[in-house]
């Protein structure tokens, strides 16, 4: 990878209180220093069978919920052994207990709460829709992520990548995409997480549609263009390295040997295109990310041709073969 304008960080834990403001729960008990409390785990716990007693395995670093069936358990024990209970699952230092549908607060779970200083919230959605938005909030602030000097436009419903050194021509390529109807995603810094597998681009909220383009300045393209020449986010499905023309280097002119660049441990297809006066960047872009549709969906013009060419060798053997016999 040639390539090093990267800065790669991996995202291990969100604060307590920032996952309280953006699911904007009620807080029933908050705890002291509930800012620094750090949550590392994108699966939650519903303590059910830790309600019955049995605590092996109880993965106690998890978010813990409380749903109607965990509820009305609780409810039917004895005083004695629902605090019992409820006691020894404090213990563990739970990072926060949620209770959903807008449940009943047990008496005793204020009492251990401010015992143990574990902070309790409450939800009212259903048990089984808050913890599908609960892990996929988790999902996407917990991903590893980095962030790489560059403009990922979507172009033909494909994320691309262009990144290359410092005025090689990345915005105005970028620039001109757009004026030809495809869309900016963000310019010069692209926040990248690793999602269900694939990458997923977006600019930093400060400078989301925002351009710099030299002689000019910053443009916003959203009040330029409209809000169809920008998108929010992106997969990447494609990277393009521009560099300035070397004519000493030897430049891929048929395609067969395809290159990848790794970001967080996944592979994408990659292209370095040589930058010089005359060249339509915007078009080979356009062309580049048709192609990438084309190879993904199983068609590579490269070995097709390679492949005809193949067997017309094949073909002038055979004839030549048969002369001489």
């Amino acid at each position: 990878m040639s390539y090093t304008n990267i800065d790669e960080t991996t995202k291990s834990y969100i604060t307590l209180d920032k996952l309280i403001r953006d699911l904007d729960m009620e807080v029933i008990y908050r705890a002291e220093g509930v800012e620094h409390v750090k949550v590392i785990a994108s699966e939650v716990n519903r303590p059910g069978l830790q309600l019955t007693g049995h605590f092996k395995n109880f993965a106690y670093e998890r978010i813990q919920i409380i749903g109607t069936i965990e509820w009305h358990y609780t409810n039917n024990l004895s005083k004695d052994i629902r605090y019992s209970r409820l006691e020894e699952i404090f213990s563990y230092d739970i990072p926060v207990l949620v209770i959903s549908r807008n449940l009943p607060i047990f008496p005793e779970v204020l009492e251990l709460a401010t015992k143990y200083n574990i902070t309790i919230l409450r939800t009212e959605l259903a048990t089984t829709k808050f913890i599908n938005v609960l892990i996929n909030y988790l999902d996407y602030v917990l991903a590893p992520e980095t962030t790489v000097h560059g403009v990922l436009v979507e172009v033909y419903g494909m994320g691309v990548l262009i990144i290359g050194k410092s005025g090689v021509g990345k915005s105005e390529t970028g620039l001109e995409l757009i004026k030809r109807g495809h869309r900016l995603v963000a310019d010069d810094s692209v926040s990248i997480k690793r999602i269900d597998g694939g990458l997923r681009g977006q600019a930093p909220n400060l400078i989301r549609y925002f351009m710099e383009i030299r002689g000019i300045g910053i443009l916003n393209v959203e009040r330029l263009y409209g809000v169809g020449a920008v998108k929010g986010n992106e997969f990447i499905d494609l990277i393009i390295e521009l560099e300035r023309w070397d004519e000493g280097k030897e430049y891929d002119r048929v395609g067969l040997d395809e290159e990848c660049m790794e970001l967080l441990g996944v592979e994408v297809p990659k292209l370095v295109i040589p930058v010089m006066p005359g060249r339509n960047l915007a078009m080979i872009v356009e062309v580049a990310a048709r192609n990438t549709r084309q190879k993904k969906l199983g068609y590579n013009a490269a070995k097709e041709l390679d492949n005809m060419i193949q067997r017309r060798i094949g073909e002038r053997k055979g004839i030549n073969r048969e002369i001489r016999d």
